[in-house]
């Protein structure tokens, strides 16, 4: 802060493009990252991309049985919700530094 309590904008204004770049490539670290989650035992896995994206479902043969649809579609469904909270997991640990830097600009923190 400069004397009279004003905060140097020259300084703020490079600390936020410093951000914008730390953001931007966390951002496409997630977009390249790939997590997956389980159900049944490992008879679903659902892989997504670290910003969310399903970029496939793998079903044991054993997890299809014709009698029995509801229980497979509840276990892709686990699956995908598993996944989803690797993704979210893994957006908080890329974010979260970057995230955590506003405040130091006086801006409130995510």
């Amino acid at each position: 802060m400069r004397p009279g309590g004003q905060p140097n904008m020259q300084q703020m204004l490079k600390q936020a493009q410093k951000m914008q770049q730390q953001i931007a490539k966390a951002q496409a670290e997630l977009a390249e990252a790939e997590v997956t989650g389980t159900a049944g035992g490992g008879l679903v896995t659902a892989t997504v991309s670290g910003s969310g994206e399903v970029k496939g479902i793998r079903i044991d043969p054993k997890a299809v049985d014709p009698e029995d649809v509801e229980t497979l579609e509840d276990l892709v469904v686990a699956a995908l919700h598993n996944a989803a909270e690797a993704a979210k997991e893994l957006t908080d640990q890329k974010m979260g530094p970057v995230a955590g830097g506003m405040g130091g600009l006086g801006l409130p923190g995510f």
